[in-house]
């Protein structure tokens, strides 16, 4: 599979006087045409990445990688120029929240066609012709009077669809969606994941899915990154993972996770004791630890990363 997005070791940091390590060595890949999950609970690093990815992390971040690269291009060592004609272009976000990713000064219509021309220098006529397109691609009825409504005009739903539509209006190899059904109704939340399946099976993207939710995960995942504390603490395929997950962590996320017909009435659903610690520059060990029925006091030192199978590795003291 021609792999489209790499990383290796990526690190951020946020702060100067007391710094907190965001992410620490995460590394993973997205390949073209594959859906890869990047599960976690909030707070361990998944926007983050994403984040850091998109080169939009907040002022006075620090980033550094291994390799961080898009194609083969390292992503490092681009201008901001050059990273700006790359982003929206080739490698599109949809971000968690739309009302607060659509200027709300502007119409439906101007937004998208804005990328379009600014990226593919076509005339306004066709940056029109092909926003309505896509907003009827993405299921929204009279394409042409949505786009000339202003986003407080529409639903939650339909204004995540025209993140959707907008993220797609250059044809990007890789899309990036950071939770596109968080506060959406249910029925809506499953429309707009058939809806990015749909697109990811029908142009090839690499699309990485970032997400608590590991029902989603079962149902559109190929692969699978869960993320702890700012570490990649397993990754695995998804079929893979659900059968014969290995980190103590992600054993636990499972067994959270509500099972018709095994849950009785009235009984507690399952947890994950303790909280996440923050994390400082320099930490040893398993930052699960202190949450770990398994742990004992070499889970304070190096903690080994594992093969427990062909493209299946975790972070554990454990053996595979």
């Amino acid at each position: 599979m021609n792999t489209l997005l790499e990383i290796e070791g990526l690190e951020v940091e946020f702060g100067r006087q007391s710094p907190t390590a965001a992410v620490r060595g995460a590394s993973f890949s997205v390949a073209a045409g594959e859906t890869h999950c990047l599960v976690g609970e909030s707070g361990c690093g998944k926007s983050v990445t994403a984040l850091s990815v998109m080169n939009l992390l907040a002022r006075g971040a620090r980033r550094r990688a291994s390799k961080l690269a898009f194609k083969g291009q390292d992503l490092l060592g681009l201008s901001d120029s050059a990273m700006s004609r790359l982003r929206g272009n080739e490698m599109a976000m949809i971000f968690q929240e739309p009302m607060t990713s659509l200027n709300p000064a502007y119409t439906v219509g101007s937004q998208m066609t804005e990328v379009l021309r600014r990226h593919k220098h076509v005339s306004q006529r066709i940056a029109t012709d092909r926003a309505a397109d896509l907003l009827a691609r993405v299921g929204i009825t009279a394409p042409s009077l949505r786009l000339g409504q202003f986003p407080h005009q529409l639903s939650g739903g339909l204004r995540q669809r025209v993140m959707i539509a907008m993220a797609l209006m250059c044809e990007p190899q890789l899309l990036i969606a950071d939770e596109p059904t968080t506060a959406l109704d249910v029925t809506v939340q499953a429309q707009i994941l058939r809806l990015l399946a749909s697109l990811q099976r029908d142009l090839g993207l690499g699309l990485l899915l970032i997400t608590h939710d590991l029902g989603i995960v079962a149902r559109i995942a190929t692969r699978v990154s869960v993320m702890y504390a700012g570490e990649v603490v397993e990754s695995s395929a998804t079929a893979e993972l659900f059968a014969n997950p290995k980190h103590p962590y992600t054993q636990g996320l499972l067994r959270c996770v509500p099972v018709p017909g095994k849950i009785q009435r009235d009984q507690p659903l399952g947890s994950i004791p303790g909280t996440v610690p923050r994390i400082g520059p320099g930490f040893e060990g398993c930052a699960f630890r202190d949450r770990c029925g398994y742990a004992d006091e070499t889970c304070a030192h190096t903690v080994p990363r594992h093969a427990a199978g062909p493209a299946h590795d975790f972070l554990c003291r454990l053996p595979a």
